[in-house]
């Protein structure tokens, strides 16, 4: 599975105003602490970046590529930015992201297909977020067969389903796993991504990485190629990396429908998550202790 650090963002209290003031260091040190820590790739989220886009888009990509050679995801709503970020990268890109409205899909693919750069097609419709996973597999069949049209290859494309917060709206956790499940018969060519700390977004702070590791494993039981991730979050990366088949194999059987025996009180507290991500247990803040 490809690993994508979510760290290089100009919401991050440090790193806002480095980005904002042009200060190339604490951007360097974050790339080369997501690099160290095994990602794959970075993903550099500059916002809108309404004014001067395209000047900031074209900076930060190089002041990564001074620390690190590792290939981006450009991550903004302004098209001239990502262009002026396409140009600047010296390996090929991946544009974050190309919603299923028209209006993006029309600025956007002829980008896409000038630079071949492969794209992030994010799953949101003229009507918003889609309500279950067939609404979620309408929209990738417009996507693709759009792409098609404009002459873009179907490896290029990387869908998201959207991931949304278990706390909020727990059915839509279970639609975006529907989808997962259908992905690869929906979309055999295509692969797929997620922003995978949406999922725990409005949770307690000390529950969040509990739920992030959970669903990524929920995810990759159906095939998941990439997501995008905290970094620093070294027990997700060692389940990524195989390094924890135990809480894996401990997961993929609750899934299953097994009623697994847990050998200690940390596959416990994954399986309880896991069953709350399935739909079988209510959310609260307080599943762990139930």
């Amino acid at each position: 599975m490809i690993l994508i650090g979510e760290s290089i963002n100009v919401m991050s209290k440090t790193l806002g105003p480095a980005l904002k003031g042009r200060d190339p260091k604490p951007i360097q040190r974050m790339a080369v602490a997501q690099a160290e820590r095994g990602m794959d790739y970075l993903d550099l989220n500059i916002g809108p970046a309404r004014k001067a886009g395209a000047e900031l888009m074209e900076w930060v990509v190089k002041t990564v590529q001074e620390a690190v050679d590792i290939p981006l995801l450009l991550d903004t709503t302004n098209v001239e930015a990502i262009e002026a970020g396409l140009r600047a990268c010296k390996r090929p890109a991946v544009i974050n992201s190309i919603s299923c409205r028209p209006e993006r899909m029309e600025a956007l693919f002829p980008v896409a297909k000038r630079y071949d750069a492969s794209f992030v097609g994010l799953l949101l419709g003229v009507e918003g977020v889609p309500r279950d996973a067939a609404e979620r597999g309408a929209l990738a069949a417009d996507m693709m067969a759009k792409a098609a049209e404009a002459g873009i290859p179907m490896g290029h494309i990387l869908l998201d389903p959207i991931v949304l917060p278990i706390s909020s709206q727990q059915d839509q956790v279970q639609g975006c796993t529907e989808f997962m499940m259908m992905f690869k018969e929906l979309a055999p060519e295509c692969r797929s991504t997620c922003g995978l700390s949406n999922v725990s977004n409005g949770t307690p702070e000390e529950l969040r990485d509990i739920i992030n590791r959970t669903y990524l494993m929920v995810l990759m039981k159906h095939g998941l190629d990439s997501a995008i991730v905290n970094a620093f979050d070294k027990d997700l990366v060692d389940i990524v990396r195989g390094r924890r088949n135990d809480l894996v194999e401990a997961v993929h059987r609750t899934l299953d429908g097994e009623a697994v025996e847990p050998k200690t009180q940390e596959e416990t507290d994954y399986i309880k998550t896991a069953k709350v991500l399935m739909g079988e247990s209510l959310y609260s803040h307080s599943w762990l202790k139930l």
